[in-house]
């Protein structure tokens, strides 16, 4: 059972969390671009054979979590203490996917006494990633996408506005995956969506813009999970993250693609376990 509470920020701002309670683990689920943070049904059972307790919140603008224009990526680190103080969590790992990812990585930089271990599957590099060709590989309406982010607020704000259907291209294995468990996907992103686009603007411009830390700056461990056919975030940027986190392991799994990656997400809570 997954408990929903407020927590109020000293600034007077709300975040809207999500506690499964049970489990002597705790891990913070970061979601996707555009979803609400509720944690992953999908993995409920792996959880509870693991021992692992599911911790989450809806990023500021998503679902109940006020608004925070201007938040670059850092900012995760301090909304996920604020969370973990709330419910008396004082060490934990993280575990991002696709836009998750590097507010999973942000967690690991700027909490390195609290985080044992991050997971980002399908997860962004830095837009100012050395020798990394960002765009390669990427789908036409994702690169649409997050050119109008890099043009400022205002022309990606004109850029939603216009109707522009975004297209991931998914392959098979990830349709696969959303007729089946992680059908799931639908219960997080249908309210994200149907709220309007100003989160999504919030979390495309912070991608684009530095982040507010270095990918060595995350020294704990790091298990970076990407499939070689995703089309939304391509494989070179795990590749590129893999080089440069200090303590990182790519698992690069050649025919599986943004989505279908998620599949394997009970070998990485394993992972975890063995590192808490």
């Amino acid at each position: 059972m997954v408990t929903e509470i407020d927590i109020r920020l000293d600034d007077g701002r709300t975040l809207h969390a999500y506690d499964s309670g049970a489990g002597d683990l705790a891990v913070f689920w970061h979601h996707g671009t555009p979803n609400i943070g509720a944690p992953p049904a999908p993995l409920f059972p792996a959880a509870r054979r693991l021992g692992i307790r599911w911790v989450s919140y809806d990023r500021p603008g998503y679902g109940g979590s006020t608004p925070l224009p201007g938040r670059d990526v850092a900012s995760a680190a301090t909304h996920a203490a604020a969370v973990a103080d709330a419910l008396g969590i004082d060490r934990f790992a993280v575990f991002g996917h696709s836009g998750g990812g590097p507010h999973a990585l942000a967690c690991g930089a700027l909490l390195p006494h609290r985080v044992l271990g991050v997971v980002s599957a399908a997860g962004l590099a830095p837009r100012d990633a050395d020798g990394l060709d960002w765009f390669a590989g990427m789908a036409a309406s994702g690169v649409a996408s997050l050119r109008a982010a890099e043009a400022g607020r205002a022309v990606k704000e004109r850029f939603e506005a216009s109707g522009v259907v975004y297209d991931p291209e998914f392959t098979e294995a990830d349709l696969a995956a959303l007729n089946g468990d992680w059908s799931w996907f639908g219960d997080v992103v249908g309210p994200a969506v149907q709220a309007g686009p100003a989160a999504l603007i919030d979390d495309d411009l912070a991608y684009v813009t530095p982040w507010g830390f270095a990918a060595g700056d995350v020294t704990a461990p790091v298990l970076l999970l990407h499939g070689g056919r995703d089309r939304v975030v391509p494989g070179s940027h795990g590749e590129w993250l893999a080089g440069r986190c200090p303590a990182a392991e790519l698992r690069l799994s050649p025919e599986d693609g943004h989505i279908s990656i998620v599949t394997s997400a009970p070998s990485a809570l394993e992972w975890l376990r063995a590192r808490a």
